[in-house]
């Protein structure tokens, strides 16, 4: 099984890189999370890695931290529960934050990530609430906190126009955004991004 990848970013799509690892390409599937947080094609990249196994087909997972791969692999332990759905939810909330809803069972932010239905809500608050991963306490406080907002607005505002939005539109929700949390970082401000968007 492969368990860690790195090499440099040969393509880079919307929910995947191609990354060459000695002259072979393995095509990862990531969240936005570790997306946007990894560099352009060239770059190099280090990831740890979940590989899939079906009777058709095998596939990879790329995270750029051991807490997204531990949620992801919880995630898929559950029944009804895939790799693509798990990597959805990593890419609608970031980690922290989808532990502390799942603590506080809080099934109406879980039912605000695209794709996650109020009877997956529940099923990942039951099944998970008593089995979360442990985080150092300096982790709470966000690593993008810091960012200067014109930095943030930028990186957000690429994110969407990656995803498809065009780019008046993609403004528009970005300076709601940062008016609504002006030090959110990049995670938050694309989340309340793409919530504006999709109103």
């Amino acid at each position: 099984m492969i368990a860690h990848l790195r090499g440099r970013i040969l393509e880079r799509h919307p929910n995947c890189r191609v990354v060459d690892v000695n002259g072979v390409g393995y095509d990862v599937f990531v969240p936005l999370s570790t997306f946007y947080g990894l560099g352009d094609a060239g770059s190099d990249i280090a990831l740890r890695i979940h590989t899939h196994v079906r009777e058709d087909a095998l596939a990879l997972y790329g995270f750029a931290t051991a807490l997204e791969q531990d949620l992801f692999e919880r995630l898929i332990s559950i029944s009804g529960i895939g790799p693509k759905l798990a990597l959805a939810v990593l890419s609608g909330i970031e980690p922290l934050e989808l532990m502390r809803a799942i603590e506080r069972g809080d099934v109406a932010r879980l039912t605000s990530i695209p794709g996650v239905g109020k009877k997956t809500s529940e099923r990942i608050v039951l099944e998970l609430k008593d089995r979360l991963p442990r985080v150092p306490t300096a982790a709470a406080g966000g690593a993008g906190a810091s960012d200067a907002p014109s930095a943030v607005s930028e990186d957000v505002l690429s994110a969407l126009m990656n995803l498809g939005y065009h780019r008046p539109l993609a403004e528009k929700a970005v300076a709601t955004a940062i008016n609504v949390m002006p030090d959110g970082g990049f995670e938050r401000t694309l989340k309340q991004a793409l919530r504006e968007l999709a109103k």
